[in-house]
Formats: structure tokens, C-alpha cells, sequence
């Protein structure tokens, strides 16, 4: 076998590959074996027809091109391997020349990752929030808390605003009852905004056993967007009693026997969570000055079907569980098609150069990913997931996902070098000595690129 290799552009390439017919002879064996499997001859057991009497019956084309199926794959990747070509996606293969008893030449068009050159990146320098915490966000923090250990007991007035009232819904649409749009016993508290638009100011100033109607837009079920007559009543009102903010507060919501206790801890809960924050946006501000280092040529396909990808999880997915389409998404978020077209673009974009810089980085600093840290990475997924750990590994290895997750855990390794590079300051000047916690930045990672660059697949005649 001969392979030529030409350069189409930074992103892909054209293989030539010529084979000598003699090269296909085990996969004429074969493609005669497999054809014997499915036919039948008068005259001749299954299995044991000749080959002769099968060119003569069905045709020596038909066995050519079941042997040619068969050897395009194992030619095509040869001719990879040979030329140490790292493709992406499936290759368009074209059969030049096929001549029975001489030879099979065919070509085969297939981006590849392109070629990347990593600068020094210990030049970057970035600012970030500093972590500051305020007596008022503790104090915020504790009126949460309180909020939390709140108790409710009916009263006999009109509802007013925080009571927790109640209710029995029975909504219309077009003067027909949902079949979804009936609910007895909802607990509701007013103001708190988690039902339907307008219901707040028809149930103030009822009673129990008071009922009125008002029109909203549905949120979601069968008649998602639409206007409906909705049918309130009032079953029981209560009022909200807040606990006292003392010791005996403290006591009840925490393990602590004081209520300065509890506030201090709050300030250090408070604290770890903007150092938290504060990693996280010190890694997408390194990412972001390193990805601006960095020229980065995209495959028009690979782009093209990450945009196909992004925009199907989007509709069938996040919005498909909130009984929203498209079109009302963009509604509620004030954009256009057009707008939304070209930020789902630029995510896109930013996610495989990304993946190809920080992939880069793993080979140039020969970063390795050990056992521990990828059950590490795999527990936090499965957490996040709403999985046990073990039906998540199961998961995994069923879907043979864990090159993408062994991918995960080496780009977020590889962004916490160029972080650990970086001069990272707060508002307030002061350099941030950020802890080196690469599964963490593995997340950052994940959330950048969401969706893999498709892997190297079998090329079909």
C-alpha cells in the first residue's frame, strides 16, 4: 500500500492511498464467506458454495464491494498511522480506481487537529474580586437561616403579604378545563413569586373560604404560553413566626451553643465560598488571556457540529424539562434568533480552542492522570449528575466515556500550570495565592468546552 498526504488547509487534509490488489485478497476471502452465509443454490450445501459459481450468480461486483467495505477501514487507518495524523470525525472517502485483479485506489478528506504553537504564558496577569466579607452579608446570612426555621399558624383574616396561604387552582383555556390544570392542597407563600404571574394580588385580602378569579400566562404543562382563566380558592391562611435571633436560635439551627458562634461561622462559610469563587474566576480569566496567546484554526465541520450539538441539549434538553421551546426562551431572555445564533458560535468556538490548546498543553508538559485523581473526578461527577458514584462509573464505562473523562481531569490539570504561572491580584492589589486544586479547575475546563471534539471514527465506502 502507498499514501500520499496533502495539505487542504490548517484544518484538514487529503489522504491518496493506492493498494495492490493482492492486498485484498483477505478481504475477498471474506466478503465470498460472508455472501455463502446469506445465499442459497440449488445443487450446493449453505456455505460450500465456489467462488466461481458465485461471481456467476450474483455478480463478481457484488463481491468486490463487500470486500472493499470490509478493507477501506483497515487501509484508511494504516495510512493515518503512517502519516501520524491526528484526525477528527469521519473522513469523506472517494474510490478513484477499482480495477478487479489490479489494483484499488481511493482518497480520503478528514480534518485534523491543527497544529499549535504554546507560548510562554508566565507573563499572564489577571485581577479578581477581592474576598471581602461584610457584617451585612453575615447578617443576611443568619436572616436566611432564620427564614429557614420559620413556623406558620392559621389565622382567621384576609392574607397578606410573606402569610403562607393554602389553595385550590382550576385553570381554563378557552373556557375548558386542563386536564393538568387542576391542584388541591398548593402551599403557597405570597410574594415568594413561585407560581403564576397575578397570583398574588388576587389572594391577598381573602379569607379562608375565599375564592376569585384572574387570568395568567401558564408556565409550563399542555398549554405552556397560553392565557388562562384560573379559578383560586383559599382553603386556610397562616402566618409566618420567625424564631427570636438568640442563643436558643443558635442552638436549634446549629451546633453551636451561641448565637455569636453561629455568626462567626457564618462569616467563615461566607468566606470560603468567594475564595471559591475567586479560583474559579481567576482559572476563566487565565483561560481566556491564554486562549488570546494562542492562534487557533477551527475545523469548519467540527464547529458546524458542535453548534448542532449545543443547540439540541438546549432544546430537547434544559428547555424540553421546563416546558419551554425555543422561541419563548429567546422571548424571555430578550434575544433575537440572530443574536442567539452567533453567542451559541462564539461558546462553541471558545470550547474547542479550548480543548485543543489546553490538549497541547497536557503533551507539552507530559501531564499524566493518576487512578486517585480520576475517582476523584468521577465522584464529583456522579454528584453533580444526581448518580451514585457506582451507577455513574457503570455509566461511564458502558458509554466508553472514560478517555473523556481522563481528558477532563489532564486540560484541568493543564490550566492549573498556566494558573500556577500567572500573577493573580484582587481589586485591592494584593497578589492571590490561589490552591492548585485540578479537579476543581477540571470543572472550569468541563464547563468551557461542554461538549467533546468528536473522535477518530471508521471511514464508510
Amino acid at each position: 500500500m502507498k499514501s500520499a498526504v496533502e495539505t487542504l488547509n490548517p484544518t484538514r487534509v487529503r489522504l491518496t492511498v493506492e493498494v495492490p490488489f493482492e492486498e485484498l485478497k483477505d478481504s475477498l476471502d471474506a466478503a465470498y464467506k460472508k455472501i455463502n452465509q446469506q445465499v442459497t443454490v440449488k445443487g450446493f450445501r449453505k456455505g460450500k458454495i465456489p467462488a466461481r459459481v458465485i461471481d456467476q450468480r450474483f455478480g463478481r461486483g457484488a463481491v468486490l464491494e463487500e470486500a472493499v467495505n470490509d478493507a477501506l477501514p483497515k487501509f484508511y487507518t494504516e495510512a493515518v498511522n503512517e502519516a501520524e495524523l491526528n484526525v477528527l470525525g469521519q473522513p469523506e472517502v472517494d474510490i478513484t480506481e477499482l480495477k478487479d485483479g489490479e489494483t484499488l485506489n481511493f482518497t480520503a478528506e478528514v480534518d485534523i487537529r491543527p497544529a499549535i504553537e504554546i507560548p510562554d504564558y508566565s507573563g499572564i496577569e489577571v485581577e479578581v474580586d477581592a474576598v471581602e466579607v461584610s457584617d451585612e452579608d453575615v447578617e443576611k446570612a443568619v436572616s436566611d437561616l432564620r427564614e429557614r426555621f420559620a413556623s406558620t399558624s392559621p389565622v382567621e383574616r384576609a392574607a397578606q403579604d410573606d402569610d403562607v396561604v393554602t389553595l385550590d387552582l382550576e385553570a381554563k383555556v378557552d373556557g375548558e378545563v386542563l386536564e393538568d390544570g387542576v391542584a388541591s392542597g398548593v402551599s403557597y407563600t405570597i410574594g415568594s413569586g413561585e407560581l403564576l404571574d397575578g397570583i398574588d394580588d388576587a389572594v391577598k385580602g381573602l379569607e379562608a373560604g375565599g375564592e376569585t378569579t384572574f387570568t395568567s400566562e401558564l408556565k409550563g404543562g399542555s398549554a405552556t404560553g397560553k392565557e388562562a382563566e384560573v379559578i383560586v380558592k383559599v382553603t386556610q391562611v397562616a402566618a409566618r413566626e420567625l424564631p427570636e435571633l438568640d442563643d436558643e436560635f443558635a442552638q436549634l439551627a446549629s451546633e453551636f451553643d451561641t448565637l455569636d458562634e453561629l455568626k462567626a461561622d457564618s462569616r467563615k462559610r461566607l468566606e470560603n465560598m468567594k475564595q471559591y469563587d475567586q479560583a474559579t474566576q481567576a482559572q476563566e480569566r487565565v483561560l481566556e488571556k491564554l486562549l488570546e496567546l494562542v492562534e487557533v484554526p477551527v475545523p469548519e465541520k467540527l464547529l458546524a457540529d458542535e453548534i448542532n450539538t449545543r443547540k439540541h441539549n438546549l432544546e430537547h434538553h434544559q428547555l424540553g424539562q421546563m416546558g419551554l421551546d425555543l422561541a419563548k426562551y429567546l422571548e424571555i431572555q430578550g434575544k433575537t434568533e440572530e443574536e442567539f445564533d452567533a453567542e451559541t458560535k462564539d461558546a462553541a468556538v471558545k470550547g474547542i480552542k479550548t480543548q485543543f490548546v489546553l490538549d497541547e498543553l497536557v503533551n507539552k508538559e507530559k501531564l499524566n492522570v493518576n487512578q486517585e485523581e480520576l475517582t476523584e473526578h468521577l465522584m464529583r461527577r456522579a454528584q453533580s449528575s444526581g448518580m451514585s458514584p457506582d451507577q455513574f462509573a457503570q455509566a461511564v464505562v458502558e458509554g466508553g466515556q472514560v478517555p473523556m473523562l481522563v481528558g477532563e481531569v489532564a486540560r484541568g490539570k493543564a490550566l492549573a500550570v498556566v494558573v500556577e504561572a500567572a500573577t493573580v491580584k484582587d481589586t485591592n492589589g494584593e497578589v492571590v495565592d490561589l490552591d492548585d486544586d485540578e479537579d476543581e479547575t477540571a470543572e472550569t475546563v468541563e464547563a468551557t468546552t461542554e461538549a467533546e471534539a468528536e473522535a477518530e471514527d471508521k471511514p464508510e465506502a
